[in-house]
């Protein structure tokens, strides 16, 4: 929890950011007077601002900038802040079409701005008290972004700043960039040859190439495997459904801004499906259920498709088909909170196998638009709050940020760079139950309405997977690498015993390959460390004389050389304990 402090000085960085987004626009407008503002907001470690300009800005034009921008905060010139009548704001943002339209927006009949310099905003603030509070700050990048996230409005330009309070924050903030660009997924993406994208195919949409499917495959395996273990049934969906069942589920209604328009069939209109669960409920519901049965859980890899902008898509981390590793839970009411309880568990167990000790948790709830009634979601909220404080787990509250049909507790991944990703989730739905009557036969003889719980241990496959390749950089742990051990024979002479080698381990569950090209030993050694291989297995005239390898790790470590059957067992420990 942080302390009164912590919270201060968070408040004081953050008033820093949004000053220093202002001091650039001012310094943009110095040097293009007739720009047009879009916004300009703090977000993680920094800020931006959006800019209707007459020419494209280059990577020169940043130290032209940031000169201007240091001007302004040696002046040290103060800000102030004044509250005018809508009528007034529209007469000083005359010329800011952009302005003018977020004005008309405010339901308030007064509205905030902010000047520093010749230079005004619309903005709520708070900022600084004057630029020279401003300590150190570094333009980064220059991209596009359309207004309002919306492709068919016009592409401003955004220009992203950070600011710190020392040198050495900022230094580290630097390397961490420079880290996290290295590890970008979608850049390792094609190096290790995981996945591609088509513009042929549509954005969004992902090609899982084989080695990305192996990787995959791996994940896949072993979550069927523990599903089982803990009581799950694995179900399949088609992958649309006739419009109406969407019209009763609520999503027609509620979520429609991320539907695809719907596909007529023999006078049918059908949609693709956004989500698993109205078919689960289907499934349930073709047979009366006794009290005795539940709690069912039905777990589904199943593929869903969701309408996003394209100006938001982002790797596999925003896709328009994405693969949840999906359940439903069908409980009694006295049943929920132990499931939540095993839900977060399971969620928590999965993270740590795959690598991630660090985590932070969100109970989400209930946002604008939603359906059922105000004392199923009372009820919903504080089953997850008494399962949340029965695990002793730390969480803070994410208001409003629940889904339609009710709250959630939502997981965040740390990765290596201390990043967020979003993770597993888990959701208590009295809603759905209700609309589509789904019911089962309690002790009393009478039908009472079930609890759903809707849940993820991991995200999506394809979120996930960016997740884990920034994670590791690319260098999956042993069990995951799509390919675990290479031969590398020295010489052609030596080819017979490498294949050999490599068909011995093929036989033992070792996915490995022998390099056969003709290309020197240090070259096929330096590939493979760029393909993150975990082991390379190195035969010349000794190892062929001995039955023997020479085995060399990924970063360059020596292990020798081994028998086939001690490296076997190296690698299978390593393999059946999914060492990180």
């Amino acid at each position: 929890m942080a302390t009164g402090s912590d919270s201060a000085q968070g408040e004081k960085i953050q008033r820093i950011r949004h000053s220093a987004s202002h001091v650039m626009a001012e310094a943009v407008q110095s040097l293009f007077p007739d720009v047009k503002f879009g916004i300009g907001p703090v977000i993680e470690d920094g800020f931006y601002y959006d800019f209707d300009l007459p020419r494209t800005l280059t990577p020169d034009d940043i130290p032209i900038i940031e000169a201007k921008m240091a001007e302004s905060i040696a002046s040290d010139i103060p800000f102030f802040v004044e509250e005018v009548d809508k009528e007034e704001a529209r007469r000083i943002f005359v010329q800011q079409p952009y302005k003018l339209e977020l004005i008309d927006e405010i339901p308030d009949e007064k509205v905030t701005i902010y000047r520093q310099g010749s230079f005004t905003d619309l903005c709520k603030g708070p900022h600084v008290n004057s630029t020279g509070e401003i300590k150190v700050c570094k333009l980064l990048n220059i991209a596009g972004a359309y207004w309002r996230g919306d492709e068919k409005r016009p592409m401003l330009q955004r220009i992203y700043g950070v600011a710190f309070e020392s040198e050495e924050e900022l230094a580290k903030h630097l390397e961490n960039l420079a880290e996290a660009a290295r590890r970008d997924h979608r850049k390792l993406g094609v190096e290790l040859d995981l996945f591609s994208f088509h513009e042929e195919a549509g954005p969004g949409l992902v090609h899982w190439h084989p080695k990305g499917a192996v990787v995959r495959r791996s994940i896949e395996d072993f979550w069927i495997e523990e599903h089982l273990e803990r009581g799950y049934d694995i179900v399949y969906t088609p992958h649309i459904a006739k419009i109406d069942l969407w019209k009763t589920s609520g999503h027609w209604e509620l979520y429609q801004e991320h539907l695809y328009s719907p596909m007529n069939v023999e006078g049918q209109e059908y949609l693709i499906k956004p989500m698993n669960c109205p078919a689960h409920i289907l499934m349930y519901k073709t047979k009366i259920r006794s009290y005795r049965e539940l709690p069912l859980r039905w777990a589904e890899l199943g593929t869903v498709y969701r309408y996003e902008r394209s100006g938001v898509l982002h790797g596999l981390t925003r896709v328009r088909g994405f693969t949840q590793d999906d359940a439903h839970i069908f409980c009694r009411p006295d049943q929920l909170e132990d499931e939540v309880v095993g839900v977060v568990e399971f969620a928590l167990f999965m993270m740590r196998t795959f690598g991630f000790e660090e985590y932070e948790v969100l109970l989400s709830t209930r946002p604008d638009k939603y359906a059922g009634t105000l004392e199923m979601w009372d009820e919903a909220t504080q089953t997850l709050e008494r399962a949340l404080k029965r695990l002793r787990i730390s969480y803070r509250v994410d208001p409003g940020e629940g889904v339609f049909y009710g709250p959630k507790i939502d997981i965040g991944l740390k990765d290596a760079l201390g990043r967020a990703w979003q993770g597993p989730t888990t959701q208590v739905d009295f809603n759905l139950p209700q609309r589509f009557e789904v019911t089962y036969v309690d002790m009393d003889g009478a039908e009472h309405t079930v609890v759903m719980v809707h849940r993820t241990v991991l995200g999506s496959m394809e979120r996930f997977f960016g997740c884990l390749i920034e994670h590791y950089a690319g260098a999956f742990p042993v069990w995951l690498a799509p390919v675990q051990a290479i031969v590398i024979p020295i010489a052609d002479r030596h080819l017979d015993y490498s294949l050999q080698v490599g068909m011995s381990l093929k036989a033992s569950g070792i996915r490995c390959q022998a390099d056969t090209r003709s290309e020197r030993m240090n070259l096929k050694i330096r590939q493979a460390q760029l393909q993150k291989i975990p082991y390379m297995l190195i035969v010349g005239d000794k190892e062929v004389e001995n039955a023997t390898i020479s085995v060399r790790l990924r970063g360059g470590e020596e292990l020798g050389e081994q028998t086939m059957e001690a490296f076997k067992a190296i690698a299978r420990k390593a393999i059946d304990e999914k060492a990180s």
